[in-house]
């Protein structure tokens, strides 16, 4: 085993480079360079895969190895016999090419000075999926992985990977990347009333539908902007601007800008709760105004009415942002960035997870004496 302070980890995911068709990017970003900062050495294996690497956001960062394969099943054989240097495999959901090989070959890599973990950074979907389908491959292998970690889920994610076998399962929630993610000053072409940031999805789209669209329609007299990829063809009243995917290097202004941004949860994070999206603590980190869908547990990141606005429906939207002030506004986005700060940057995860990690090693070393 390594040195205490110097852990090679080995971290399949679906791109730490880019953040085009992959909501998990800032997520990576944020855990791997507070890792690189405690002195651990993490090398991120991504598929070259969905235009990834054609729409990078950022170059090979010196906090990270990046090793960019071909989507084929010779090049996945190749860098997991490349992973066998690490302390730390890491295998996360929704990479996008190869998924079922790649949680089944890690398992390979087990050793007693090996750690293996599945780090779902979708587990309402990951868990619906496998407890519609009990032929699910993934399903067999949950009890074998020494660690399950979570992008959110809190106790009911965590009571369902166990009812699945899991051995240890725990949420290792998104934060705030405070190197990437933090005031700036307002950029006109982002200048709105209330914005939103989110790629067009399935179990998102209606929910967006609900809480912005509509609210939008109703509010003539108000500015909206929407960005994210997949809404061109969406049909969108005249006081709603699309535009587009917007790039990390934009998020802050994007933030920072309107009165006030809003959070949509996807439907299964909203079910299950305790899933707070990135961009809440990215818009906190850059002092935004956050109105939020509702969701259990929102309390136990942010303080409602407060820290955040939180709304049941579009018509709440449309009540919070008929008394909202620019200096309200302000005010609360203020509370919410002294928060973050205080509780929920990357610095405050990585120190979380390393302790398990630690603690993981300890109990196998102990196991083996």
């Amino acid at each position: 085993m390594q040195n205490k302070k110097n852990l090679k980890i080995a971290f399949f995911g679906s791109s730490l480079v880019s953040a085009y068709w992959n909501g998990a990017a800032t997520y990576y970003r944020g855990i791997v360079r507070a890792l690189h900062q405690r002195g651990h050495q993490v090398t991120f294996y991504e598929p070259d895969a969905y235009q990834r690497q054609e729409n990078r956001d950022m170059a090979d960062p010196d906090w990270a190895k990046v090793v960019v394969y071909p989507a084929a099943e010779e090049a996945v054989h190749q860098v997991l016999l490349d992973a066998t240097h690490a302390d730390i495999v890491v295998k996360a959901s929704g990479v996008g090419v190869f998924d079922e090989l790649l949680e089944a070959e890690v398992l390979k890599l087990q050793t007693p000075d090996r750690t293996i973990i599945f780090w779902d950074v979708d587990a309402p979907a990951t868990l619906d999926r496998v407890q519609h389908n009990p032929e699910d491959p993934f399903r067999a292998h949950i009890p074998q992985y020494d660690m399950i970690l979570t992008y959110g889920g809190g106790e009911p994610v965590i009571q369902a990977y166990a009812a699945l076998g899991a051995k240890q399962c725990v949420p290792i929630y998104n934060a705030l990347d405070t190197a990437t993610h933090f005031p700036v000053e307002p950029n006109p072409k982002f200048a709105c009333d209330l914005a939103f940031l989110g790629n067009r999805l399935p179990d998102r789209e209606a929910r967006v539908e609900q809480f912005f669209l509509n609210v939008a329609a109703k509010c003539p007299e108000q500015s909206f902007m929407i960005g994210g990829s997949g809404w061109g063809d969406k049909p969108m009243s005249s006081n709603v601007k699309y535009i587009g995917h917007v790039f990390t290097q934009d998020h802050n202004a994007f933030n920072c800008t309107p009165k006030a941004v809003l959070n949509i949860s996807r439907e299964s994070m909203a079910r299950y709760g305790f899933s707070p999206a990135t961009r809440v603590f990215e818009a906190a980190g850059a002092a935004a105004c956050i109105i939020t869908d509702y969701w259990e547990g929102i309390d136990f990141f942010f303080e409602p009415d407060t820290e955040i606005l939180v709304a049941q429906d579009g018509d709440e939207v449309a009540q919070i942002m008929a008394g909202l002030t620019p200096e309200k506004a302000q005010v609360i986005g203020e509370a919410a960035f002294k928060k973050v700060l205080a509780a929920h940057t990357y610095d405050h995860r990585a120190d979380q997870l390393e302790q398990l990690l630690f603690s993981k090693i300890l109990k196998n070393a102990g196991e083996l004496v």
